[in-house]
């Protein structure tokens, strides 16, 4: 049967993202995000995916990190965006 078909992997086998976030940190040299930045961002993200596109999500969450702005003023950014393209 195809890929389709095939179950999930039991949860006890699935690597968390806590733990996927913080090797991914480290490989980066950078600090992992604690509970409250994730709980931010994933606000955000769930702004731009509602929106517009789900794809806005990630790139969304991408381009915070690259303007260097604090999660106050990224989230105040994404409703005026979310505003102007009603």
């Amino acid at each position: 049967m195809g890929d389709e078909m095939r179950s999930p992997e039991p949860a006890e086998s699935r690597v968390t993202a806590d733990a996927w976030l913080s090797a991914f940190a480290e490989s980066l040299g950078v600090s992992a995000p604690d509970a409250t930045v994730v709980q931010r961002l994933l606000e955000i993200a769930s702004l731009a995916a509602h929106a517009s596109e789900r794809i806005a999500a990630p790139i969304a969450c991408y381009l915070i990190g690259l303007s260097g702005s604090d999660l106050t003023a990224a989230e105040e950014a994404a409703n005026a965006a979310g505003r102007q393209l009603r």
